[in-house]
């Protein structure tokens, strides 16, 4: 599930509790007197709610057919040239090449190329290779190999993130203090904590004096 932040604004504060039918009951109240040392303030609580996400699958496969190639010298010589050499360079077996090469897909600006093999499984030839011998124009380089990836997603859609465990209090006086934040939370977490006031153990809290505050929900 992509993760959507959400905006926590001045004067606001997030709960969660780890009882779900505490921060039920809270929200059901959409007021509350808290108590903030020698002030009593009255606060909005809301239910909480994530904008609309997305939920998918991202299914990663290695090609047994495909190597990815970087790293390729630019050499005076024409791109088609180039594409030749690397298909002969890499079908040869006795240097621990993969074999007859059906493709080769050259990108002379990037220095890559993408070789695909014509037997199955031959890309494993280069299962922990990662430079492999090149030799042309009279020199010899190194290039650089690695796997050939392929992503396909699946089950993509959309999904409304709801934590039932969190409530949004809204409309916190602003400290006295500007170092006071600190203690603000911990006195609106000593209210939440206690039965009496309608509360219970809290899993996590936080609370934003000034400015805003970009809060991410794990699933």
């Amino acid at each position: 599930a992509a993760k959507i932040p959400f905006r926590l604004n001045q004067n606001q504060a997030l709960l969660t509790f780890e009882d779900e039918e505490v921060a039920q009951r809270l929200t059901k109240m959409s007021k509350l007197s808290v108590n903030l040392d020698k002030r009593t303030a009255n606060v909005a609580v809301r239910p909480f709610e994530l904008d609309v996400g997305f939920q998918f699958e991202l299914h990663v496969t290695v090609s047994g057919e495909k190597i990815n190639v970087s790293e390729i010298p630019e050499l005076p010589i024409p791109k088609d040239w180039m594409r030749d050499k690397l298909e002969l360079n890499f079908y040869k077996t006795e240097q621990g090449g993969g074999g007859e090469i059906e493709n080769v897909t050259y990108d002379k600006e990037s220095g890559t190329a993408v070789i695909t093999f014509l037997k199955p499984g031959a890309s494993n030839n280069f299962v922990g290779c990662t430079k492999y011998p090149f030799c042309a124009e009279g020199r010899c380089f190194k290039l650089s190999v690695s796997p050939h990836f392929g992503f396909h997603l699946r089950k993509f859609q959309p999904y409304c993130g709801v934590s039932k465990k969190t409530i949004l209090l809204k409309g916190i006086p602003i400290p006295e203090v500007e170092e006071d934040e600190e203690s603000v939370q911990d006195m609106i977490e000593i209210h939440f904590q206690k039965p009496s006031n309608g509360g219970g153990e809290i899993e996590k809290i936080k609370y934003i004096s000034k400015e805003a505050a970009y809060v991410c929900f794990e699933e």
